[in-house]
C-alpha cells in the first residue's frame, strides 16, 4: 500500500534527509567500501562509450572509475558536499564527469537520455520508491539497462538500520529502504516498465576494516551520516544502548577472529532492460 505525504511534510522530510546524508564524512566512510564497489562495477560490464547515469553517486566511487574506463558518466546525488568532493576528485584525476546535485525522485534529465542507469546503494534511500522506479525507467533509453545494488532487509546493513530504528524511529509513512532489497517488491516496482528482470542475492565483495568492532562503531558514528545523526538525537543512556546494539550487529556479521572486522553484508543485485 502506498502512503502519500502532504507536500509540506515531504519538504520537511527531504530537508531532513539531505541534512542526514550531508552529515559526517562520506568520502572517508566510502574508502573502505570502494574496493567492493569497483568489483561490482566490473561485474556490470558497461561498454566504453555508453552514456551512464549513476543515481546516488556519493563521492564518485564508481562514477570516476567508469569514466576512466571510457564511459560517458553523469553522477547525481542529493548531498551538496558529496557532489563538491566528487567534482574535486574528478578534476584531480583528470577525468571528465558531469556531477549534478539532484533528487532521485525527480531526475533533471530528458526521457531516454542514458544507455545505462545504475544505483549502487543510493536510490534505495529516497522516501518515495515508486517515483524513483518511474524515474530510473524514464531516463533510460528503450533497450537500455537498469542496474542496482540494494542492501537486503535481512542482511547486516538492514539489521543495522533496524537497530537504529529501535532507538530513533524513522519518519512515519515512508516505506523501509530495505524493501529495495526484497525480490517481490523490486519486481512490482520495476516490472511494468522493464523486461528480463534478474534478481540475485550476493555478498558485498569487500567490507573490511583494519580495527575491531568497537572501533568500527566509532568510525560509523564519526563518518556515516545516518549513524552520526542517530547518536546526536539521543541522550547519554540512549547512545550507550545504541552503541551496544550496533556492536552486536557488527559482531554477529564479523567473519574475522583476528582483531580486525570483515563484515558479511548481503545485497540484492538488480538487472533489467527498459521496455
Amino acid at each position: 500500500m502506498t502512503t502519500t505525504l502532504l507536500a509540506p511534510d515531504m519538504d520537511t522530510l527531504k530537508a531532513r534527509l539531505k541534512a542526514t546524508w550531508m552529515a559526517g564524512d562520506y568520502a572517508t566512510f566510502a574508502r573502505y567500501l570502494e574496493p567492493g564497489a569497483l568489483q561490482i562495477l566490473a561485474g556490470w560490464q558497461i561498454p566504453p562509450g555508453s552514456r551512464l547515469l549513476d543515481v546516488g553517486c556519493g563521492a564518485g566511487q564508481i562514477a570516476i572509475p567508469a569514466a576512466q574506463a571510457g564511459v560517458h558518466v553523469t553522477g547525481l546525488d542529493i548531498a551538496s558536499n558529496w557532489i563538491a568532493h566528487a567534482r574535486q576528485r574528478a578534476a584531480a584525476e583528470g577525468v571528465a564527469v558531469q556531477f549534478d546535485e539532484g533528487d532521485a525522485e525527480q531526475l533533471p534529465y530528458p526521457d531516454a537520455s542514458f544507455d545505462v542507469v545504475v544505483s549502487l546503494i543510493g536510490a534505495m534511500f529516497a522516501p518515495r520508491p515508486e517515483r524513483v522506479a518511474a524515474e530510473l525507467i524514464r531516463v533510460c533509453r528503450p533497450g537500455g539497462r537498469i542496474l542496482m545494488a540494494n542492501w537486503t532487509p535481512t542482511g547486516m546493513v538492514g539489521q543495522m538500520f533496524k537497530a537504529i530504528g529501535r532507538h530513533v524511529p524513522p519518519p512515519p509513512g515512508v516505506p523501509p529502504a530495505g524493501l529495495w532489497g526484497d525480490e517481490a517488491t523490486v519486481a512490482e516496482r520495476l516490472g511494468a516498465g522493464t523486461r528480463d528482470l534478474k534478481l540475485a542475492r550476493r555478498l558485498y565483495p569487500s567490507f573490511a576494516y583494519p580495527f575491531a568492532v568497537p572501533e568500527v562503531v566509532d568510525f560509523f558514528r564519526r563518518n556515516y551520516g545516518p549513524t552520526q545523526r542517530a547518536f546526536a538525537a539521543l541522550d547519554g543512556a540512549g547512545q550507550t544502548a545504541l552503541r551496544q546494539d550496533l556492536e552486536q550487529v557488527f559482531a554477529a556479521h564479523n567473519r574475522s577472529p583476528n582483531g580486525v572486522t570483515v563484515l558479511e553484508a548481503e545485497y540484492l543485485e538488480v538487472s533489467a532492460i527498459r521496455r
